[in-house]
């Protein structure tokens, strides 16, 4: 049969295959949230930074909406108001803003904003906005990366409150991070809490009433209740990752492509760009049309693998930046075939903890590095 291209040129017989996909998983994000709240007794702020984690921001967030998530946190404002223009109306906080903040789109969008210096405060404060802004004063609570250092607290408390007075912004939340949450570890993040709750006492003392107070992301969402305050934000949790390894949550993803090319070759058959893999025996090799532009990692262990028909197969060889190879043994797996990157854990799918522990990284890398080329859809 004759297959017309992009270009208008008839190409008879030439196959058309579904390209690689990346198929997003309401159900299990909703799976995760249910954990979470099992977890705390404090309200959910569903994080869904760097696109939802790689799985299509607004699916997630409505996915956790729908689970009872109450809110909603962002990297920053522009990502904020996207997930407005899709019609999201729950309350969306915006924390880092590497760009700075507009402070009208900001008060139209309805989104709060976190203020961790004078500096942000003060560039805060010189513009016009139709209604004041809604203020989440954010700590360094032992990060040294963001949130206001102790030294300038008080600054920022007082140019809060002339800010305030002067009816530009309203101060609603406090909040801050915990550097050692991923061990597990109450006694570890103690310091933390204590910083947060000294601040939440002089936030009071300043007049500003008693703010909404969040600290714990996902791990401490799971693990220590004493970081819960009034909201947690849970993120990559959302997606079926637990920085700390302690709880079993669903992965919300699955990465397909198809079959592009299959070829049986003889033992001693090098294979990729420098010959690293060589056939010990008689196989069949199948190509899939993803390589590190798609978001594979390039340096992977041995043992890494795809599913296909319900069996592993490895990777054969180098990564290479459109495509990788896949060695299927006595198997010959016809072009066309969908072969499982990754999934949720069924006992044969890789996952992404999988593909993190075969690249050296975290799964936080894998969702996040699908390239534009991976199709998006929902399951």
């Amino acid at each position: 049969m004759a297959v017309t291209s992009a270009l208008g040129i008839s190409r008879p017989g030439r196959a058309s295959f579904p390209p690689p996909t990346l198929h997003t998983i309401p159900r299990a994000i909703g799976e995760n949230v249910a954990i979470a709240r099992a977890r705390t007794r404090s309200r959910i702020m569903a994080v869904v930074k760097a696109d939802g984690y790689g799985h299509g921001a607004v699916t997630v967030a409505r996915a956790a909406i729908a689970a009872g998530a109450g809110w909603l946190g962002t990297t920053d404002l522009a990502e904020a108001l996207r997930l407005r223009a899709a019609g999201i109306t729950a309350p969306i906080l915006t924390w880092l803003n590497p760009s700075g903040v507009d402070a009208e789109a900001a008060a139209i969008g309805r989104t709060d904003i976190a203020v961790g210096s004078v500096g942000e405060l003060e560039a805060l404060l010189a513009q016009t906005s139709p209604t004041a802004l809604r203020v989440h004063l954010h700590l360094d609570t032992g990060m040294a990366r963001e949130g206001c250092p102790a030294p300038e607290w008080e600054a920022l408390l007082t140019g809060a409150r002339r800010g305030q007075r002067r009816g530009r912004i309203r101060v609603v939340g406090l909040m801050g991070h915990l550097p050692l949450a991923d061990l597990a570890d109450p006694e570890a993040n103690a310091a933390a809490v204590a910083r947060l709750r000294h601040a939440g006492d002089a936030v009071a003392a300043a007049g500003f009433g008693i703010p909404l107070i969040h600290l714990a992301a996902t791990s401490a969402t799971l693990t220590d209740p004493s970081t819960h305050f009034g909201i947690v934000r849970f993120g990559a949790g959302l997606v079926g990752i637990d920085p700390s390894g302690v709880t079993d949550l669903h992965g919300a993803a699955r990465l397909t492509a198809p079959v592009v090319h299959s070829a049986a070759v003889e033992a001693g058959t090098p294979v990729g760009y420098g010959g690293t893999y060589v056939t010990d025996t008689a196989t069949h090799l199948s190509v899939l049309p993803l390589g590190y532009a798609d978001g594979i990692p390039r340096e992977i262990a041995p043992g890494a693998s795809v599913e296909i028909h319900g069996r592993r197969h490895p990777v054969a060889g180098r990564v290479s930046m459109d495509q990788i190879v896949v060695d299927t043994g006595t198997d010959h797996v016809p072009r066309g075939t969908t072969a499982t990157v990754f999934g949720p854990r069924d006992g044969i799918t890789p996952t992404i903890q999988d593909w993190a522990r075969w690249a050296g990284t975290i799964p936080h890398t894998i969702v996040t590095g699908i390239g534009p080329r991976v199709e998006r859809t929902i399951a």
